[in-house]
Order: structure tokens, then C-alpha cells, then sequence
């Protein structure tokens, strides 16, 4: 199973679902997606989201 961290993180930081995506490059609705665990981004968005946050990808997103 995937485990999803990003909401924990995004919330931390402060930030809105807004601010992420604008800050990802992606939409809002993406965000939400991936928070709900409707939606497992590929890499390239891991990776934005990742940078976004300045997290390693490997907190944000693991397998147990």
C-alpha cells in the first residue's frame, strides 16, 4: 500500500491546496485528488510536489 504524506506536509508548511499547485505547476483538483488517495501522481508530479514542499519525495510518498 502507498502511503501518502502530503497533506501532513502541506499543512506544516502552511500552505493551502492552492498555494501547492500553484507552486507544483498542477490544479488545485489535482492536489485534492492525491490527498484523498483518488490519484497517484507519476513521477514528475511527485517530484514538483516534492520540491514544492522541500521534502524528499521518499517522505511524502512510501510503501508499507
Amino acid at each position: 500500500m502507498l502511503v501518502n504524506r502530503v497533506k501532513d506536509f502541506r499543512k506544516g508548511g502552511g500552505l493551502t491546496q492552492e498555494e501547492l499547485a500553484n507552486r507544483a505547476g498542477v490544479s488545485r483538483q489535482t492536489i485534492i485528488s492525491i490527498e484523498k488517495n483518488k490519484f497517484i501522481p507519476g513521477l514528475d508530479v511527485a517530484l514538483k510536489i516534492s520540491k514544492s514542499l522541500n521534502t524528499p519525495i521518499y517522505k511524502l510518498f512510501y510503501f508499507v
